[in-house]
């Protein structure tokens, strides 16, 4: 990937491949490893040489990778995002027993448009977690066909259907897996090349079985699963290893964060210590003390990389006239006045910069003032590693459905500016 031009087919790979978390961060992992960057399990001591190139994970489901300064510390650039997507948890393998169906009862997990999940083939996709002679032992299932659906009710049962439906998650939004007598336990077993009695527990999701592709009459945007956020993931995750490491005191991070669209405040979220941890063993590793650790933080730059609300075509009166971005209008830099961004005039000015520098456009939003919108990364992370940062992302419609779209040039322009922020001095 390293000098390689940006190509939105591996883009593409990225989100197929990213059908839970965990597949995610196994993505990210395999393409680091090509690259030469080195697993630092958090279970370990860490043997870190000046230069090096080093990754570690937690959970499974969060990575994050770094490059070592090869002289004195000055300070971080890192840029973060996250692996997880709005989707169904799969509450037990064995559970939702019926004389008629297989099921399986599911949760929701995030904000998700929940019709968008109708009537579409799915699959399943997360790890399980299955009994060997040496333990306990973590496997990736995603079996490639269609598992499930979640069939809606006919429109003659339902007459005001099209007139505004309020969904029941627990009633209208169950999967089913085929006839009953069959069930999903056997069915990842099999895929899994274990028996099904080994099987100790799980952690599941629903996925969508389309593959992301061009849309329009020109390929202006894409459609895929997972956009939010996973295209920030990638295209981040390419600029960072461009990063040509001519400052020898610079220390490049690139981090995906899981659980954001549950409030991250889990052990491998961004309201956890999985960045400061890595960051304080690194400084342990060079020999800093607290003092200098301070001051390194405060000479660090954060880019926080989550998707933002395009103009809508139907619906432009939801957007803020003189705030809106546009797909394929470039990077967007998100404002907020009660600190769901963590954007503010100084850390605008260093992005706008880093942007100009590559030739990127760049656009600011901010949403109406009588619409909250969401939050992301940026303010969350900060509590815990305080450092100058910005919240920005691409500009994209139907956030949070099971099938989302944006810009198809928008990507190499966040790529083309995350590479620069890896290698420039901020």
């Amino acid at each position: 990937m390293k000098n390689a031009a940006f190509s939105i087919e591996e883009l593409f790979r990225f989100l197929d491949a990213g059908v839970s978390a965990f597949h995610s961060t196994a993505a990210a992992a395999a393409i680091l490893e090509a690259e030469g960057y080195v697993n630092c399990p958090e279970s370990a001591a860490w043997e870190l040489a000046p230069g090096g190139k080093y990754y570690t994970t937690r959970n499974g489901s969060a990575v994050l990778a770094w490059r070592m300064p090869k002289g004195e510390l000055t300070g971080w650039h890192v840029t973060a995002s996250h692996s997880d997507s709005p989707t169904w948890r799969i509450k037990q393998l064995d559970g939702g027993k019926d004389t008629v169906f297989a099921k399986a009862e599911t949760e929701g997990y995030g904000g998700m448009i929940m019709p968008t999940w109708l009537d579409r083939p799915l699959s399943v996709a997360g790890r399980i977690l299955v009994r060997t002679e040496n333990g306990i032992r973590s496997l990736l299932v995603h079996p490639d066909r269609a598992l499930a659906v979640i069939p809606n009710l006919c429109i003659h049962f339902n007459h005001d259907l099209n007139n505004g439906m309020k969904y029941n998650p627990q009633v209208d939004l169950q999967p089913i897996f085929g006839e009953a007598g069959s069930t999903l336990r056997d069915a990842l077993a099999e895929e899994a090349g274990v028996k099904a009695e080994d099987i100790v527990d799980a952690d599941l999701v629903l996925c969508t079985r389309e593959k992301a592709e061009r849309v329009g009459l020109k390929g202006e945007y894409f459609m895929s699963g997972r956009i939010d956020d996973l295209e920030c993931a990638y295209t981040t995750l390419w600029g960072f290893l461009q990063g040509r490491g001519e400052e020898e005191g610079r220390g490049d991070m690139w981090v995906m964060f899981d659980n954001e669209e549950v409030g991250s405040a889990t052990k491998q979220g961004a309201a956890s210590t999985f960045l400061r941890d890595t960051l304080r063993r690194i400084s342990l590793a060079l020999g800093q003390d607290e003092e200098t650790f301070q001051t390194t933080l405060a000479r660090s730059f954060l880019v926080s990389a989550d998707n933002a609300h395009a103009i809508h075509p139907d619906h432009p009166e939801y957007a803020d006239r003189g705030n809106c971005p546009r797909m394929n209008g470039g990077v967007v830099i998100k404002f907020n006045a009660n600190q769901r961004y963590a954007t503010d005039g100084r850390s605008c000015a260093v992005f706008r910069a880093a942007c100009a520098e590559a030739g990127v456009p760049v656009q600011l939003m901010a949403n109406r003032s009588d619409l909250p919108g969401g939050s992301t990364l940026g303010s969350i992370a900060g509590t815990l590693v305080p450092v100058s940062t910005v919240d920005i992302g691409l500009a994209q419609l139907a956030m949070h459905s099971s099938w989302e779209t944006m810009g198809a040039q928008d990507c190499a322009y966040l790529a083309a500016a995350a590479a620069r922020i890896f290698e420039t001095e901020l």
